[in-house]
């Protein structure tokens, strides 16, 4: 073989080389967004205090239908009938369209942004499960964080991406507590729509109740933690530090000491079905 052919296929080997990295660069890229790494041009505010009692006539979105629905086919601790939720799809699937054709906009307040993307996640995971319905688990479902089912004007987001991409970045911790997965462990689906003029109260309320419920066993030296305390970490922040204990000390009603040992409890994926 001639120096020239084997110069010639030294450069077709390098030029296939150089096409698979950017194709490997770009699928990445790709599930970097559709995991959530990325708000995909979402607004987003950073929540600085309490939030602010929207008054209810200037609320921009109605959430109405969502309300409804939620305290029809959802107990009070948060259990879910999906059996009677599939008899109400057609209703569910217009207040899905009425949000996918809204264009939430920075002129939006921090409460009316949070109201919009926690009902958007739970009421988009309740149509997930009913589409795939009946399932034993939301991980039973190909890709349900990273596929690209939440259609928002011209893009179309993931579970995640509204998770970890737009909620998780507005310095509000409690939204853990507010988005529910459709699973046993965790937190309660509300059977309420999270609204703007009551958003505080609301992150209040689920964030005791989780804290202060069954998920967790607290006690001064031993606890034993959901792992979302866990998986969530950085999230928790007190006094501009990681304090997952001085976040929950600051809910619960059982004081942890400072210096406890943490465990955290095995996640149950089962659904959260009303039995």
């Amino acid at each position: 073989m001639t120096d020239t052919v084997k110069s010639i296929l030294m450069k077709k080997i390098l030029a296939k080389i150089f096409l698979l990295i950017i194709a490997l660069s770009f699928q990445q890229c790709t599930l970097f967004s559709a995991a959530g790494l990325t708000s995909q041009g979402q607004p987003t505010k950073l929540v600085t205090g309490s939030l602010t009692a929207v008054d209810i006539s200037d609320e921009i979105v109605d959430h109405s239908v969502w309300d409804t629905l939620l305290k029809k086919h959802v107990d009070h601790k948060g259990q879910v009938d999906y059996a009677g939720f599939q008899q109400d799809l057609p209703v569910l699937r217009a207040y899905l369209e009425m949000l996918s054709n809204i264009q939430p906009a920075e002129k939006w307040s921090v409460e009316e942004l949070l109201a919009y993307y926690i009902n958007t996640y739970n009421a988009y995971t309740v149509q997930l499960i009913l589409d795939n319905y009946p399932v034993r688990s939301i991980k039973d479902i190909g890709g349900p964080w990273t596929r690209g089912i939440v259609p928002i004007g011209d893009k179309n987001l993931s579970l995640g991406g509204i998770e970890n991409g737009i909620l998780r970045k507005m310095n509000e911790p409690r939204i853990h507590f507010a988005i529910n997965c459709a699973s046993i462990s965790c937190p309660k689906l509300l059977n309420e729509a999270f609204t703007a003029s009551k958003m505080e109260a609301q992150l209040e309320r689920v964030t005791a109740e989780f804290i202060n419920g069954e998920k967790n066993d607290l006690n001064a030296t031993y606890p034993r933690l959901s792992s979302i305390f866990n998986w969530y970490k950085k999230d928790f922040v007190v006094n501009g530090k990681v304090d997952v204990i001085g976040y929950i000390n600051s809910y619960s009603k059982t004081q942890i000491d400072p210096n406890a040992s943490i465990e955290y409890k095995d996640y149950d994926w089962n659904l959260n079905v009303k039995q």
